[in-house]
């Protein structure tokens, strides 16, 4: 193994500063089909952090999502938010923003009443959910749009009302699956950007599932590369670069000494996979 792969794979993640968000420990999950998705997965996820997971298909990264979200259950292991032990598991959940890959916006509805369904759901009237649905559309840059339809969307603002749909209740995790992966480089560098903008502004915790080496390295502060069957951690890397970051960082020699390290653990990781 290279010396770059080396340090990647004995780099500390960031300090959280106190208990952990969310601690998943010991995770198994295993498929009525018998496909082991997960094997004895151990995962602290810090406040602020922003966290990408990163691996080949099948190493169970979307699954560790709908784990920590509870959109489903762990054959094995728990999962626990030691920083607000005193708050009820239902609390965390509605406390969690989940992007998927694809928009999954309802065709028939507006932009604004996309994002207006989760307050909707829980019987907040449309009047009085306005102001917020409007700064939620604010953030992602689709004010002037509230009132079009999916279909007259372009890609990237699709995602960016999933994306506002996501936030509209303020969550202090956002769980991303992918939700760039079919988007043009340049509309997928400039949300990219827009991301950052907003967890820097907001101050969430984001796990972000990616395949991408480069856009792990551009966005994250630490990379969790995964390993596939059964999917488990193999590497654990902190990204140590200042934020605010921009089209310099991803020119640095900086960001290509990270997105070095990075590829090595992956390509580490997949040789592991391999059958």
């Amino acid at each position: 193994m290279s010396a770059s792969v080396a340090g990647a794979l004995s780099s500390s993640p960031p300090a959280a500063g106190g208990a952990p968000l969310v601690s998943l420990t010991s995770i198994s999950k295993t498929f009525s089909n018998g496909t082991v998705a997960l094997r004895d997965l151990s995962l602290d996820i810090g406040e602020r952090q922003f966290v990408s997971l990163l691996g080949p298909s099948g190493c169970g990264k979307s699954t560790v999502l709908r784990i920590i979200a509870g959109l489903g259950d762990p054959t094995a292991g728990t999962v626990t938010w030691p920083a607000s032990a005193d708050r009820a598991a239902s609390r965390h959940q509605r406390e969690i923003g989940f992007v998927f890959q694809e928009p999954t916006l309802m065709p028939w509805a507006t932009a604004f009443n996309n994002v207006w369904l989760p307050l909707r759901l829980r019987g907040v009237a449309k009047t009085t959910a306005r102001d917020q649905v409007m700064e939620a559309l604010q953030m992602v840059g689709l004010e002037k749009f509230a009132e079009a339809y999916p279909r007259e969307l372009s890609g990237g603002m699709k995602m960016r009302v999933s994306i506002a749909r996501a936030l509209i209740t303020r969550p202090k995790l956002l769980l991303m699956d992918e939700p760039f992966a079919a988007l043009d480089e340049i509309t997928r560098f400039k949300l990219n950007d827009d991301l950052l903008h907003l967890w820097e502004t907001f101050g969430w915790t984001v796990v972000f599932v990616t395949h991408s080496v480069f856009e792990s390295v551009y966005l994250s502060n630490r990379i969790v590369v995964m390993a596939a069957r059964p999917g488990r951690i193999f590497a654990d890397l902190a990204v140590d670069a200042p934020y605010p970051r921009d089209e310099s960082f991803r020119m640095s020699e900086t960001y290509n000494d990270f997105c070095r390290q990075a590829s090595g653990a992956l390509h580490a990781a997949m040789e592991a996979s391999a059958p």
